[in-house]
Order: C-alpha cells, then structure tokens, then sequence
C-alpha cells in the first residue's frame, strides 16, 4: 500500500468552495464522458451515516478503459469499470474506488478543506504524515497533460470579474488573501506480486493529474458558479449527471466490437453480478465497505 498527502492550495475560502467543488465535478464529469467512457452517476442523495450523521453519499461508476497502461488492457473487459463511494461531511470527506475483477485493488481518500495555505501538518487529526510522503501540487506552475491544458483555464491569465482576482503569480501561496488548502490523504492498494510497485505507482499519477485539473478548473470556473445558492448548484448538479449519463449509455450502446487483443464481454461487469464472475472463473468477494476514522475533525455535518 502506497500512501501519499497532497496539498492543493487555491484563491479560495472554503465556504465558497462548498458550491464550487459540486459545480466544479459535475462539469467536468460531462466533459471528460463520451465514447463509451466517462462517469455514471448511480446514487446521489442525503443519507444519515451511522456515526456521522447527515451528509451526501454518491456512488458512481467511472469507466476508463482507455485509460489503462498498455500492460493492464489484455486482462480487463471492454467495459471495464471502478466503482467509487463517497460520503461527504463537508469540509471533511472519505471516498472509496474498488473493482470486483481486483479484489486486492482499493483506493481510500481522506479529504479535508481548511482556509490556509497548507500548513496544518496533522490536519487529520491523528498523526503527522511523514514529510516524504506529503507533495504540494500548484495549480498555477505544475504542469498538466497537453490534452487537459484550455487557454481560458490558464491561472497565469485568468481573471475574475466577480470576485476581482486573479491573474496568479509565481508565489501566489505565499501571500495571496483569500486562500484555502485541500488536502488529500490517498492510499493507494494492488497487492499482487509482481505488479504492485509498477501499479500504484501508476495509480499516484494518475490521481496527481486529476487532482491539478480539478482544482485548476474551479478557479478558473468561479464565475460561473460563484454566488449560487446551494439549492441552485444542486439543480444543476443534477441536470449535468442525467446529461453525463446518457453520454456514457449511449456511447457504450452504439460502440463497435472491441478490439482482437482485449477480452470480448457482452456487457460490462457489475461489482454485485457474482454470477457471470463464477462463470468466468472468477473468485468473487464482497465490496468492502467504505471505512472512516474513528476520530475526524468534523466542523459540521451538511451535504457536499
């Protein structure tokens, strides 16, 4: 298991990053869907957790089969897909990514906002993540895919109409006011010998790039959704997911035969269809269930 914390400081305040991190997600999700690949949204609504009360819990099924490194692609199906759980307790966060044909495979990450610039260095509440495994990621200087790089989302050129920031600068985290800190714990699991190594640290990169556009995009968005009411964002959230959705569906739907090297399946396999696992030879386990710490520094408890 690999364990890494990143820090992704943004001209933000947290109270404004609540709306601005649903918006955010939603349009990017859109975005990024298509051509049989992208995020369906399966759940999304309040739910009281046991222990944490009232938040949002969302299920989603990313499929990303393009995405794979080249050594991965001959052992997944055509449809392969990750199941990921979240629970937010806003400003505190827990979510999940699991795959039933990878029952060693998990991903767990711990998220929580502050209004700092990334100094809290036990924010979680238990014990300091050793300094080698914590990595601050600058949405302005850090470089990001070609593919993901947009003229209008470039922070060294960006500017507010609404809020009056931007353009960044070079040590904007230094002493830019307002600005708030995501920070990320991640832990990263695929416990098969000979492929562990190679595979989370695969899965770090991978989660290092999304995490910089993510976090770049709703600076770069903010008057777009700056000043929506919570109910408002909520709309759109949900206009946006039934939008993604039928992307995916209908990309999958009119998608030709796969290709002669990778696995032929008729459908694509669900984290809960045991059946069609057994069939295949395939030893099935339960989905873990999504675990929190026993003590997070919970502010309140509302939805995303």
């Amino acid at each position: 298991m690999l364990m890494k914390e990143y820090r992704i400081c943004m001209p933000l305040t947290v109270d404004e990053y609540r709306i601005g991190q649903l918006y955010m997600i939603s349009k990017h999700s859109c975005e990024q869907s298509g051509g049989g690949e992208g995020v369906e949204v399966v759940r999304n609504e309040p739910d009281n957790h046991p222990k944490y009360g009232l938040g949002q819990v969302t299920e989603k099924r990313i499929y990303l089969s393009s995405k794979l490194p080249s050594w991965a692609k001959p052992f997944v199906p055509r449809f392969f897909y990750v199941v990921e759980k979240a629970w937010n307790f806003y400003p505190y966060t827990i979510t999940g990514c699991y795959v039933s044909l990878l029952p060693k495979f998990s991903i767990r990450i711990e998220t929580r906002f502050e209004n700092n610039n990334g100094s809290n260095d036990n924010v979680f509440g238990d014990k300091p993540t050793p300094a080698a495994n914590v990595s601050y990621l600058d949405i302005l200087n850090d470089p990001i895919p070609d593919k993901h790089y947009k003229e209008s989302e470039d922070l060294s050129r960006w500017k507010s109409s609404k809020t009056g920031r931007g353009p960044l600068e070079k040590d904007w985290r230094k002493n830019h006011t307002p600005i708030m800190c995501s920070y990320k714990r991640v832990q990263c699991s695929f416990e098969v010998y000979g492929l562990q190594t190679r595979s989370e640290d695969f899965l770090h990169r991978v989660i290092q790039d999304i995490l910089l556009v993510g976090h770049r995009q709703a600076v770069a968005w903010v008057d777009e959704w700056h000043g929506l009411t919570l109910e408002e964002v909520r709309k759109f959230e949900q206009t946006m997911q039934e939008k993604t959705n039928s992307k995916v569906k209908s990309s999958q739907n009119n998608s030709g035969p796969a290709a002669s090297h990778r696995p032929v399946f008729s459908r694509s396999i669900s984290v809960t269809d045991e059946r069609s696992l057994q069939k295949m030879g395939v030893a099935t386990s339960a989905m873990p269930e999504l675990s929190v710490p026993s003590s997070p520094m919970r502010l309140n408890s509302t939805p995303e």
